[in-house]
């Protein structure tokens, strides 16, 4: 999304064809998004226009893109929201690589301890050694055929766990709300939270789209089921006349800074600058946030390993007195 939005900026900004633009991006993607942009680029050939084009493609592309994607082209500031765009990608982007790299060595960890786990399992029944030592009733091949495939069922629903939540399913609403009340994770989470509401929030409003549904695409950006819960909320205060912080005070669970923030930018009619330099603030403290996160998740699979060596420890000990015990005369 973010290369796709700069060069797209960048190319209508230097004039060219749209029904090239198009053409070219459809040639240079691959798998599904390529099927996609053929839809596109096809639509736009036909005289469509962009939100007509993206709107084959259903779900495909994220809301908040379509959606803007509307407002530039209606308001002629297409090349200014992909500008903004790219740098929002991008900006993701960045903290989801940085969060990476601060957990990778303990990863690193991790997969190198249960690599040892399964080779010993094997190296049980090569060496003919019937004995479980792990006490996990896994010895030879087929007990490293039971141990890969039962972390590899683990890996996978976990994985899907983080892809249903981020793409926000009814089902993990739960886990979504639950994760907000933890310690150091609750806070992180929130932080980004509110740094994508601000900025959604700034770039929607800039664009002269309409309050009610600048709000709804706003905190539908979020990503976060605490404050998609709130739209109806907040958009049922906008209705009765009720000003943007009112409507946000009514809902609850917003920091100080947040609210004050709107009323002194209603008061003095720059909701969009101010939402534009809170959403600066809270960029800068959600790079904080991020780390403070990849500290958490560190700790938590260094955690996972000493359990997993503790266990081990046991085991191995309890086989072993078991079997001086054995060979002792009763």
């Amino acid at each position: 999304m973010a290369g796709l939005c700069r060069r797209l900026s960048t190319s209508i900004g230097a004039g060219i064809d749209v029904r090239t633009i198009w053409a070219r991006e459809a040639q240079r993607a691959v798998g599904p998004l390529r099927t996609r942009l053929l839809d596109v680029s096809r639509a736009v050939n036909r005289g469509e226009t962009l939100t007509d084009a993206l709107a084959l493609t259903d779900d495909f592309f994220p809301s908040l893109f379509r959606e803007l994607i509307t407002v530039g082209e209606q308001s002629g500031q297409l090349e200014v929201v992909l500008s903004q765009l790219a740098d929002h990608y991008q900006g993701q982007l960045t903290v989801r690589r940085t969060f990476l790299a601060s957990i990778a060595w303990p990863l690193i960890e991790l997969v190198a301890t249960l690599v040892v786990i399964g080779f010993f399992i094997w190296l049980m029944g090569a060496l003919n050694l019937k004995s479980d030592v792990f006490g996990f009733g896994l010895v030879g091949t087929r007990g490293l055929v039971i141990y890969v495939s039962f972390l590899a069922v683990l890996g996978v629903a976990g994985w899907l766990l983080l892809q249903a939540i981020a793409r926000g399913m009814v089902w993990t609403q739960p886990v979504q709300r639950l994760t907000l009340q933890l310690p150091v994770l609750g806070k992180a989470l929130q932080t980004l939270a509110l740094s994508r509401l601000a900025w959604s929030m700034q770039m929607t409003m800039n664009t002269g789209m309409d309050v009610r549904r600048s709000l709804k695409l706003s905190l539908n950006s979020t990503g976060s089921a605490r404050f998609i819960d709130q739209i109806p909320v907040i958009d049922g205060a906008i209705v009765r006349g009720n000003s943007i912080h009112e409507a946000f005070s009514a809902a609850g669970g917003y920091p100080l800074d947040f609210l004050d923030t709107l009323a002194v930018g209603e008061e003095s009619g720059q909701v969009v600058e101010s939402m534009g330099r809170l959403a600066r603030q809270y960029q800068e403290q959600a790079r904080m946030a991020i780390v403070a996160l990849a500290m958490a998740a560190a700790w938590l699979i260094w955690a996972a390993i000493a359990a997993v060596i503790i266990v081990i420890i046991f085991r191995v000990f309890s086989f072993y007195v078991g079997a001086i015990n054995n060979v002792l005369p009763r």
